[in-house]
């Protein structure tokens, strides 16, 4: 009988595990509904609520909502159950509207494949600021609360900007000149003061996510790309340059080595012939003569370790077949014993020092 028991127990536990899961998918389907028809549907059922309440109906559950029990005063404004009931649904209703037009708004420029993606970014978050700001005006209208009365509310939110939130609404507006300037794009290849190199992969209204090249994901914010320096490797054109400096040893064919580098860096498949690559004899060093080799490649995007690499090593290959010597640092270290102008003291013979 126990061990029956407890089946029955299971079972029951796993029955209201089901049901809680299918509750669940039904307030979430309602709550946020993916597919067309539901949003139909819960779009008029949140219009027939709200047409309503504001048309006078629903008497019965309109009167036990504003009796004084549920009434609050402040000053001239009088404030019940029903009236928050109210602009509950209406706040519900116009602002799930304005989500519906912004989303269809976001997939309609998807389609146009010649736009920007940082365009359409930048014309997706306008309208819908633009949208939320507007439904927010309807829904306090429609509420019945008087428009006038905003003013204080203005003077304390720009109280608070100009206090608490004022990196917020910096780097919203620095977001928003980086989408216009075009200067910051996705995909594009940025290094930032502190080292930090990687590619941009989202533009939010506070941060940029960079991608770094070990896989790390930096949140910089948008304030940062206004007021420092930022290298953008992609903003015009893919193109960099590559630098290889050799030193050859004293005694060497120095147009030799000059003809062999400049061999080395055209055979490179990633070196480009226009800039041609160019070597420079830069020094007469203390153990070596140092030239300098400068390449073009067509894409950073790709890389420019992997051709500098390659090319050091057609450098090594040629000089090892023509003979040319890399040489190391070499020092001569010359010892002296005593310090001049002084004489060691001279001992007597059996002299033994002090006794």
């Amino acid at each position: 009988m126990p061990v029956r028991a407890a089946g029955v127990r299971q079972e029951a536990a796993q029955f209201t595990r089901i049901i809680a899961k299918r509750m669940k998918s039904f307030l979430l389907s309602i709550i946020k509904p993916s597919g067309l028809w539901a949003r139909i549907l819960v779009f008029l059922t949140l219009a027939g609520i709200v047409a309503a309440g504001l048309t006078g109906h629903f008497e019965l559950l309109r009167e036990y909502l504003d009796t004084e029990a549920l009434t609050y005063q402040v000053g001239d404004i009088r404030i019940s159950a029903y009236t928050v009931l109210r602009g509950i649904l209406v706040l519900a209703l116009v602002f799930w509207t304005a989500a519906i037009l912004s989303d269809l708004i976001e997939k309609r420029l998807a389609r146009f494949g010649r736009m920007r993606k940082t365009t359409r970014v930048l014309v997706t978050k306008v309208f819908q600021i633009v949208l939320y700001i507007l439904s927010g005006l309807v829904a306090l209208d429609l509420i019945g609360l008087d428009l006038t009365t905003l003013t204080v509310f203005g003077g304390a939110l720009g109280i608070g900007l100009g206090f608490g939130l004022q990196k917020v609404a910096s780097n919203f507006v620095s977001g928003l000149i980086l989408l216009f300037e075009r200067s910051v794009e996705e995909d594009d290849l940025i290094e930032l003061p502190d080292g930090t190199s990687g590619f941009v992969r989202r533009s939010s209204a506070r941060f940029i996510l960079i991608e770094t090249f070990d896989g790390k994901e930096v949140l910089v914010p948008n304030e940062d790309f206004i007021t420092n320096r930022v290298t953008n490797w992609t903003l015009s054109s893919s193109k960099a340059r590559v630098e290889v400096p050799v030193g050859v040893a004293y005694g060497s064919d120095l147009e030799k080595v000059h003809a062999l580098m400049l061999e080395a860096a055209r055979e490179h498949p990633r070196c480009l012939d226009d800039p041609e690559p160019v070597c420079f004899l830069r020094t007469f060093g203390d153990s070596s003569i140092d030239f300098l080799l400068y390449f073009w490649i067509s894409d950073i995007v790709d890389g420019r370790m992997a051709p500098q690499s390659e090319v050091m090593f057609a450098i090594w290959r040629k000089f090892g077949e023509n003979g040319i010597e890399i040489p190391f640092p070499q020092r001569d270290v010359h010892i002296r014993t005593g310090l001049p102008g002084r004489e060691e003291p001279q001992r007597e013979p059996g002299d033994g020092g002090d006794a």
